[in-house]
């Protein structure tokens, strides 16, 4: 199953983008990956390494983040050795909805790339009426 890490500037919107997308597809492997070491807001490149490591699966991992920074804070550290080979991938859509998309596509079995591309189509479903 497709591991999923949730990749925010906030520990408390990472936490709970976990935890409502764990309340729609309850067997994933969910992990988010919030604010600074040091319990400021921010990104951290150690919390989002961590993550990955304990989310990922011979089936990889989909990384969604919510702003530019965190965006480029996982680019740059998916460009170094430890996880340069692997089988992850870099959503891009709204974290939580994408989140939601991606945990029960990952639910399903689906393949990863599955997993993206449901967790992206979320972007175009989620205008106001």
């Amino acid at each position: 199953m497709v591991g999923i890490v949730i990749v925010s500037h906030s520990a408390k919107l990472a936490e709970a983008t976990c935890e409502i997308t764990q309340a729609m597809a309850r067997n994933i492997k969910i992990i988010p990956a919030g604010g600074m070491d040091n319990g400021l807001f921010g990104t951290s490149q150690k919390k989002i390494a961590k993550a990955i490591d304990e989310a990922y699966s011979e089936d990889g991992v989909v990384v969604i983040c919510d702003l530019g920074s965190s965006v480029n804070a996982t680019r740059e550290l998916l460009e170094t050795k430890p996880y340069k080979n692997k089988l992850i991938r870099l959503g891009d859509c709204p974290i939580v909805e994408g989140a939601i998309a991606a945990g029960v596509a990952s639910s399903c079995a689906l393949p990863i790339d599955e997993v993206l591309k449901h967790a992206e189509i979320s972007k175009n479903t989620t205008s106001l009426m």
